[in-house]
């Protein structure tokens, strides 16, 4: 089966790429990595007025989704671009309170109709811990709102613990607190929970694709540009064989993006693997254009100074972010 984008879905693509270019994403990964939040939220405004986060949240509240496909292809653009903030768990969150909501249960169809117009629009950043996710929030100390799940029980945490460090300076964790407002609680809340997990997993795979390209982009660029031998590295065979690996690699994860986006919307039974299949592919795609960028550049491709480095941490953290390698090869291969 071929997964093609159509030419509407490509130009939103083409659009959102030269509005993060013009942005200047790398200064603003480095402000939100010193705890300066302003450059961040400014590319996350601009991303709320391109229709961004309302593609995760349904037209009853003012949204326009959940269209996973066209999602796919921003968050492809978010992670080639290295945009900073919960982008993942922003639409987790709307997902679950969405998916909640349509249940019948009052608090969390009143906690829907506070946030989802707010998400939608791109003036609420909101995060979000789940057992699939670990127990650690990205980016509470940034965030509007922190929700966490536990068992059957949903809640919007008071506050957030002391912020830790992560592979990535820009992805910064904290526990939600204890206590704070119960939104809702029972079973409903575990199938949501659920759900809403494979809608980060999926997240995180397209952001992982789009640094894998980034990644992958610039390498080509820097061996055309760095000589030994009097000659061009991009010219040596062996050169060669490691980008044609990272490409490949790539070019695989793609079309099973985009197959667990199409599963994502028929609401099929396998959408869960299909989404594994496609975290799994595209994180350690990722992983390898990462390895292969540090090996070609050298040592300057770890420096602070130097723009590669902020997307090597990166594919590493999101490798493991929302399902291991190993969670997901096993979930691919469950009966």
């Amino acid at each position: 089966m071929r997964f093609l984008l159509d030419q509407e879905q490509k130009d939103f693509g083409h659009t959102l790429d030269r509005m993060l270019s013009a942005a200047g994403t790398p200064e603003a990964v480095r402000a939100w990595a010193r705890g300066e939040r302003e450059p961040g939220r400014a590319v996350w405004g601009r991303l709320g007025e391109a229709g961004v986060f309302a593609l995760a949240v349904p037209s009853g509240y003012e949204g326009a989704g959940p269209l996973p496909v066209e999602l796919a292809v921003a968050y492809v653009e978010a992670g080639r671009h290295g945009v900073p903030g919960p982008l993942v768990e922003t639409a987790a969150a709307a997902v679950l309170l969405a998916t909640l909501a349509e249940h019948g249960d009052a608090a969390a169809a009143a906690a829907a109709k506070e946030w989802l117009p707010r998400i939608a629009a791109g003036q609420a950043m909101v995060t979000l811990t789940a057992p699939d996710g670990g127990p650690y929030a990205l980016d509470a100390d940034a965030a509007d709102a922190v929700f966490a799940v536990e068992g059957e029980r949903l809640r919007a945490a008071p506050g957030h613990g002391p912020v830790q460090p992560s592979l990535d300076p820009a992805r910064r964790l904290a526990r939600p607190l204890d206590g704070g407002e119960t939104l809702a609680s029972g079973p409903a809340v575990a199938a949501a929970a659920a759900r809403a997990a494979d809608w980060a997993a999926f997240a995180t795979a397209a952001q992982a694709l789009g640094t894998g390209l980034a990644l992958l982009e610039r390498t080509v660029a820097y061996a055309r540009q760095r000589t030994q031998f009097g000659r061009p590295i991009g010219s040596f065979q062996a050169v060669k064989h490691q980008l044609a690996d990272v490409l490949v690699a790539l070019e695989f994860a793609r079309p099973l993006l985009y197959g667990a986006a199409l599963a994502l919307a028929d609401g099929t039974g396998r959408a869960g693997a299909e989404v594994a299949a496609a975290k799994v592919a595209a994180g350690e795609a990722a992983y390898a254009a990462a390895r292969t960028a540090l090996q070609l550049h050298g040592a300057i491709g770890y420096t602070d100074e130097y723009d590669l480095s902020l997307w090597i941490r990166k594919a590493r953290a999101l490798r493991a972010a929302w399902g291991s390698p190993s969670v997901c090869r096993a979930r691919v291969l469950a009966p």
